[in-house]
């Protein structure tokens, strides 16, 4: 399931700067190109389930010092704490541009990251995606849906409105807006789906080199292999949010409880046969 060393190269366009795609674990990813490093959903302190059940969350400066060198924008797909509890901290750490829900705006506002550093890409309702652009990357945030794996439905619904302080327990950390983010960057175009859901009505590129797929909860959407598939059409699919996200970075991976990457492996393929499909360990680069 992991790709082959030979295989961590995909070919990107000829004489372009190259981009390097970094898996941190869970949903989250570095994304480099040209001393320019974008962050999708870091997520690196990696609590324990006793903890996320009985304590506030806060981040693991360690962790956090350990695994993030640097970022210029960190993006937030949605915010529960899998996926944003580490952002104001990184932004404050790395003094990146954070990129996100009003939830996620309200985060980083109480952990004291600058209002400037801080921008809301939660579109009103009829609006067309919000497009930012930074160095060599161009951001396109499209409405999107969460996976409802918690006995059909979304694990804590809701905005972050009343944040005034953090830390926050887990269950603070309610979804908010959630996006599909679009990644433009030196000829290629990455797309990350940072949970296993998606709306039949947002248009994908045309083209798409590399799908970056959360995998939690996938069994509970209707055929959402083929409709992701149908929908991006994607040339590669790098699968993610497959791990034991409660176990430290520095443990051996383990995967979630009855995730199935085989079945899920197989239904792709087999609904677009030229894809390649595949996961990188953990802190793994695949090579643009």
């Amino acid at each position: 399931m992991f790709f082959r060393p030979d295989d961590l190269v995909l070919r990107g366009a000829a004489g372009r700067p190259p981009v390097t795609v970094r898996w941190l674990g869970t949903a989250g990813f570095e994304i480099t190109c040209e001393d320019h490093v974008v962050l999708l959903d870091p997520y690196v302190t990696r609590a324990s389930l006793t903890r996320c059940i009985t304590s506030p969350l806060a981040p693991d400066l360690g962790a956090i010092g350990r695994y993030i060198s640097r970022a210029d924008a960190v993006i937030v797909g949605h915010t529960h704490f899998d996926h944003a509890l580490d952002v104001p901290a990184i932004a404050k750490r790395t003094g990146a541009r954070v990129f996100g829900s009003r939830s996620a705006a309200a985060l980083c506002h109480a952990a004291g990251v600058p209002e400037a550093r801080v921008d809301m890409v939660e579109r009103a309702p009829g609006q067309t995606p919000i497009v930012r652009e930074l160095g060599p990357f161009r951001l396109r945030f499209v409405p999107s849906a969460h996976s409802r794996f918690a006995l059909g439905r979304v694990p804590f619904p809701g905005d972050i409105d009343d944040c005034d302080a953090v830390p926050v327990r887990a269950e603070g950390y309610r979804c908010g807006a959630v996006f599909r983010v679009e990644i433009e960057v030196a000829g290629r175009t990455i797309v990350h789906l940072g949970s296993a859901e998606l709306l039949p009505d947002e248009p994908a590129p045309r083209h798409v080199d590399l799908l970056l797929l959360c995998v939690a909860g996938w069994r509970s959407g209707v055929d959402l292999p083929e409709r992701v598939m149908r929908a991006v059409s994607p040339a590669a699919v790098l699968l993610s949010h497959w791990d034991d996200f409660f176990r430290p970075l520095h443990a051996p991976v383990r995967a979630l409880p009855a995730v199935g990457l085989g079945p899920l492996a197989e239904r792709l393929t087999r609904a677009s046969r030229d894809v390649r499909v595949g996961a990188l360990p953990l802190l793994g680069d695949l090579f643009l």
